[in-house]
């Protein structure tokens, strides 16, 4: 799989700015030969826009998704971005995975919550599942979730080989992706993406540092503070070559812990 992260900040409050911008990317992506394109936390909306994510938010499978499933089927590729779903009177943080002939494959809704702010506009998601996107089993998480290493245990120990990311991480907080990424590819022995925010957003500035791991914890690919299209091959060979030395999920003790 060749596979691309999209980091950049994204027009605040402005759904189909942000459309437009998802299909020039994919454009991009596609001359490139790419798989699948990751985008970050609620890129659809912007991040840090406070009630008003709650008037943008739209069901799944709703209008901006189907333009968005029509951009993944023009050019071949399989998009995963942020969005806010509304889902009766719920609001969820959520990231849509749409696969290169523009099906809807998944829907995954936030469960870990960051803050305050998040936890007053959002209801938690509670559902973990693994989605196969060229070949390749993909766990989806999104920000803080990657933070919690359960989470990442429990895709993994369910066959995930990819565990992709959308993020809008702000600093000070750059040792999420200089330690603790690596780090979550390292322990599970998966790759990791990690698809970040940059710029400003009211009171919250983006840090960036998009970054791909590989299973022995390697930084295969990470961006600086700029717009960029960051972009990696991953070779799933690797994670068997990987557990063939030592395999942290084989030898774990779960009689223990």
């Amino acid at each position: 799989m060749k596979l691309a992260l999209y980091q950049g900040s994204g027009t605040p409050f402005h759904i189909a700015a942000n459309l437009a911008l998802l299909a020039e990317t994919a454009a991009e992506a596609a001359k490139q030969d790419v798989n699948l394109l990751l985008f970050p936390e609620l890129f659809l909306t912007g991040y840090n826009i406070g009630d008003e994510v709650k008037r943008l938010a739209e069901p799944w499978q709703g209008r901006s998704l189907q333009t968005a499933a029509a951009i993944a089927r023009e050019y071949g590729l399989a998009l995963l971005f942020g969005y806010a779903e509304r889902d009766g009177d719920a609001v969820y943080n959520a990231a849509a995975l749409i696969d290169a002939d523009g099906n809807f494959a998944a829907n995954y809704r936030k469960a870990h919550l960051f803050g305050a702010e998040e936890q007053r506009l959002f209801t938690p998601g509670k559902d973990w599942r693994l989605h196969t996107i060229a070949g390749i089993r993909v766990g989806i998480l999104i920000c803080y979730d990657v933070e919690f290493p359960e989470a990442v245990r429990l895709l993994a120990s369910q066959g995930a080989e990819l565990i992709a990311v959308p993020t809008a991480l702000m600093f000070p907080y750059t040792q999420i992706p200089s330690v603790l990424i690596p780090t979550r590819a390292l322990e599970n022995q998966v790759f990791v993406a990690y698809a970040n925010r940059i710029g400003v957003e009211g009171n919250l500035k983006y840090c960036g540092l998009s970054t791909i791991a590989a299973p022995d914890g390697t930084v295969l690919a990470q961006a600086g503070a700029d717009e960029t299209l960051l972009i990696a091959d991953i070779d799933c060979s690797a994670i068997a070559k990987t557990r063939a030395i030592f395999s942290y999920l084989d030898d774990r003790r779960s009689d223990l812990y």
